[in-house]
């Protein structure tokens, strides 16, 4: 099997926040799959999709960020889920708006929800899906993630998140290797 987490926060007051990015993936990839989100016992919302024949389960963590490991270490022990087989798709301020970058493994860096998962699982080895939010001009990191994309962003964001789950489907049916080809190509 293989798992893939969209990060984010649960409530309506963070649905278009910038650390809600893997959330708005997820659910963009469940449309267009034409799947349905359901709350699973534990702490998230799965849906079942199928890319080409090879099914997977897409993961929202009911946590806040910074808990979102008990929910990826729940579906890792109840589905029996090798680590390297579970895609966390997450925001990151270290990466320009609009970029994405996969990658095999790496540290949480500073991102609350990656430490709580590194806590939760014991490792680094889980690849990541990161995509570019940038950093603030000014202000506090904290309301920069936690605040809205300003309009002028949301073109860029909707191709970003295009891009995300193209990438998505391209590690369900081809595997990592040619899925980090695609995303850390633009």
């Amino acid at each position: 099997m293989l798992v893939c987490a969209g990060l984010g926060n649960p409530g309506r007051r963070y649905a278009e926040t910038r650390h809600n990015l893997g959330f708005m993936v997820l659910d963009a990839l469940a449309e267009d799959l034409e799947v349905r989100w359901k709350e699973e016992k534990g702490f998230y919302f799965a849906a079942e999709g199928m890319i080409g024949d090879v099914s997977f389960r897409m993961v929202k963590p009911t946590t806040y960020m910074n808990r979102a490991g008990m929910a990826v270490r729940e579906v890792m022990d109840r589905y029996a889920v090798p680590l390297d087989r579970i895609l966390i798709v997450v925001d990151d301020v270290n990466i320009s708006l609009g970029r994405l970058r996969l990658r095999r493994k790496g540290s949480a860096g500073g991102h609350n929800g990656l430490a709580s998962i590194i806590a939760q699982v014991g490792s680094e080895d889980f690849p990541r899906l990161r995509l570019g939010i940038g950093m603030p001009k000014s202000g506090d990191l904290i309301d920069y993630v936690l605040g809205a994309f300003d309009e002028t962003e949301w073109p860029t964001v909707k191709e970003m998140i295009d891009r995300a789950v193209e990438g998505i489907r391209c590690f369900v049916s081809e595997g990592p290797d040619a899925a980090m080809n695609f995303c850390n190509a633009g």
